[in-house]
């Protein structure tokens, strides 16, 4: 189960609304959702949390380019909100580096990294990571992104880094809009 939430910082304080995700199918979608929140290019703050298993922050200042803290990475590849978050650049990949999805391709039983006879069988050549979809690279566990997203709203890196369970309301506790948090969930 999944919750999002839209926290906009306006003059008079923390505004909560609850977005439906349904149509955002990028990040530059999310961006522009976040941005609808707040007419006045105020910070807005989108909180996704998917139970106990990971939890996003994407900022948006304005026009600036979204900043993004996701919790675990590999939990969150496997979500599609998740996959949302997690960009190539994200995960310091090389963006629009389709040569690697080629090279993944299994069309002939030839490609590079397939083993003679003595792997074939699937055995433990396996790496045991996730991953990213259609990328065929490693998501890695844990958290990736901007840490200090929230710093000057008073949320240090390391509370960020240790929060779990409800992340979204100690996050919205931290910064004071819990009450209009509730509002919405």
């Amino acid at each position: 189960m999944y919750f999002a939430a839209l926290l906009a910082r306006t003059e008079d304080g923390w505004e909560a609304s609850d977005r439906e995700l349904d149509d955002v199918e990028t990040l530059s979608d999310l961006a522009d959702l976040a941005r609808e929140a707040s007419p006045d290019d105020d910070t807005v703050l989108v909180l996704i949390e998917q139970e106990d298993a990971w939890f996003g922050v994407v900022r948006v200042d304005g026009e600036e380019d979204p900043r993004i803290y996701v919790s675990d990475a590999a939990a969150a590849a496997r979500s599609s909100y998740g996959e949302i978050l997690l960009t190539d650049e994200l995960l310091g990949r090389e963006p629009g580096d389709g040569g690697d999805d080629l090279d993944a391709l299994d069309l002939d039983g030839t490609e590079d990294g397939e083993s003679d006879d003595d792997g074939a069988d699937g055995g433990d050549g396996a790496d045991g990571g996730d991953t990213a979809a259609g990328s065929g690279e490693a998501v890695p566990h844990g958290p990736v992104g901007d840490a200090e997203v929230l710093d000057d709203l008073g949320v240090s890196e390391k509370e960020l880094r240790s929060m779990s369970g409800d992340a979204v309301g100690e996050i919205a506790e931290a910064l004071g809009a819990l009450d209009v948090l509730e509002t919405v969930r």
